[in-house]
Formats: C-alpha cells, structure tokens, sequence
C-alpha cells in the first residue's frame, strides 16, 4: 500500500500544468483545492486498499483473528497514507516537481504510521480484543487531523507562488 500510495498519489499535483494551476488559483480558494485533491486521495487509496486486499488474502494464506478489524486498519493506513503524500505532494510541486523528492519528504512523516499500523494488524491478525487498539486508532486519527490542519494552514502560502 505504502508504494501504491506514492506512485498514486505523487501525480496528484505534479501532472498540474502551470495554466491548468494558474486556472484553479483564479476559481477556487487554496483550502478549496487541498480538500478536494485529499478526499479525491482518500477515495482512490481507499478503493485500491479495498481491491487489493482480497487478492493478496487469496494469494498469502494468513489466518486473521478479527478480519473486520484488519480490514479497518487498512482502510485507516490508506486515509493516513493519503493525507500525508497530499501535503508532501503539494510541498514537492512547488519546490521543483520532483517525485523523488516527495519521497523523502514524507519518510520522517510517515514512519509512525507505518510503526502504528504494524501493531494495529498484528493485533487484528492475532485476534486480540478491540479495546487494545483504541489508543493506536487515536494515534493514527491525531496524526490525520494535525496533517491536514498543517496542510489548510500551510497550502495557502504554497499557493502564492
């Protein structure tokens, strides 16, 4: 999920031509346009999770102990994925439209995720009680409200240039 994520999510701002942007800066508000392409992110990672998750459990026999909640934390990992690579995306576009870039940009960002969502489905796999897990689901929520607030502050001035 964490490469899918990159490579879906790297051309959200990066294929933007500079008409196509100085079109969307003369309609839309900077907040307008960051919501739009994180919730369009948010959709396409969620669907890709939502496909690709029967076909690697088809393919990778593991037995899960609380499928439901597996499929919650690949769902939450593909929402913080999406919200993290939105921002840095946007940061990378306008420092010189580099792919490469928004990957190591979002490497300090998106390792505690990462570290999160690893106990979250190692707990589902193992089959352990959901209240365990509250206080990573809080973390992986804190980590999405702080970035895209970050991100309605921030863009603004990404925006200008």
């Amino acid at each position: 999920m964490l490469f899918a994520s990159v490579n879906a999510i790297a051309k959200s701002f990066m294929q933007e031509s500079k008409s196509r942007l100085l079109y969307y800066y003369s309609i839309a508000s900077p907040q307008a346009i960051i919501l739009s392409k994180t919730i369009y992110n948010i959709l396409l990672m969620s669907l890709l999770s939502a496909l690709t998750l029967p076909v690697y459990m088809l393919f990778f026999d593991n037995t899960l102990g609380d499928p439901l909640f597996y499929f919650l934390s690949v769902m939450l990992g593909s929402i913080s994925f999406s919200t993290i690579f939105t921002m840095i995306s946007a940061i990378a576009s306008k420092a010189g439209n580099n792919g490469t870039l928004m990957a190591i940009l979002s490497f300090p960002v998106i390792i505690p995720v990462i570290l999160v969502l690893i106990r979250l489905s190692k707990n589902a796999m193992d089959g352990l009680d959901r209240s365990v897990n509250y206080s990573n689901i809080g973390v992986l929520c804190a980590i999405n409200v702080i970035v895209i607030a970050t991100s309605l502050l921030l863009f603004p001035y990404l925006w200008r240039d």
